[in-house]
């Protein structure tokens, strides 16, 4: 199991927030950091994987929640 960093739940808000606020939230966290994130924006299904990309970030997982989407992001170099 991955361990957890830190948790930005971004649900409620709308494109291109979650990604900010996921680049806000990564900035100052140590390489190799796990960042989950919880966003309901339709968008987000395609926007987080293409930051992680643009980034050199790893997306570990995207997953359904339910509700919502449940993204693992483990901050790159």
């Amino acid at each position: 199991m991955t361990e957890i960093t830190d948790t930005l739940d971004a649900i409620g808000l709308l494109c291109p927030l979650p990604v900010l606020k996921a680049r806000k939230r990564l900035k100052p966290l140590p390489e190799g950091a796990v960042l989950k994130v919880l966003a309901d924006d339709p968008a987000a299904i395609v926007d987080v994987p293409h930051f992680c990309a643009e980034a050199g970030h790893a997306l570990l997982d995207q997953s359904d929640g339910g509700t919502h989407q449940v993204y693992l992001i483990r901050k790159g170099g």
